[in-house]
């Protein structure tokens, strides 16, 4: 009976070990205001609608050594009253060419259709190059800017796959 919870401990310890750490993170941008938009008026009310819409974001931040370069969005969403919620994908490109996709879910309050404040989750869902079998996710907070469009901010964690080389 020992022998078994040894080998049971130890395969334990031996895939712990193989286990990439994961790498906190932080990252911000502005997105300007979307530069293809659609909405839709769902028709039970004045102010509620569905859109679609995407768009470019300037970025800062870095993912293992490589400086964040640029952004775009693409997202779905359903607006009532002065909120709106959209799910979307986000592609942040890196000076070495290399991109990352995210998935997200964001809230936002609106006044007068502009963006105020809000946040959001979002789930890393792969990426190109170095970033190749990267996973993670983190949180967002999100304050409207002059352009109409919104100035975020994250921070969450992620994982490089061993197949990914680092800096």
């Amino acid at each position: 009976m020992k022998l078994k919870i040894f080998c049971a401990g130890a395969v334990f310890a031996f895939v712990a070990a193989l286990t990439p750490a994961q790498t906190k993170t932080t990252m911000s941008g502005k997105c300007g205001k979307a530069e293809v938009q659609q909405n839709i008026p769902a028709g039970d009310s004045a102010d509620h609608a569905f859109l679609i819409a995407q768009g470019k974001c300037e970025t800062q931040g870095e993912v293992s050594g490589a400086a964040s370069k640029e952004g775009a969005f693409s997202e779905h969403g359903e607006v009532t009253g002065n909120r709106s919620k959209t799910w979307g994908v986000y592609v942040e490109t890196f000076d070495s060419g290399d991109k990352i996709f995210y998935t997200y879910q964001n809230t936002v309050t609106c006044k007068d259709g502009a963006p105020q404040t809000g946040e959001g989750k979002y789930q890393i869902a792969g990426g190109t190059g170095k970033m190749k079998g990267i996973k993670g996710s983190g949180t967002c907070k999100h304050t409207g800017n002059a352009n109409g469009g919104i100035d975020y901010s994250c921070t969450g964690e992620y994982t490089l796959s061993s197949a990914a080389p680092l800096k």
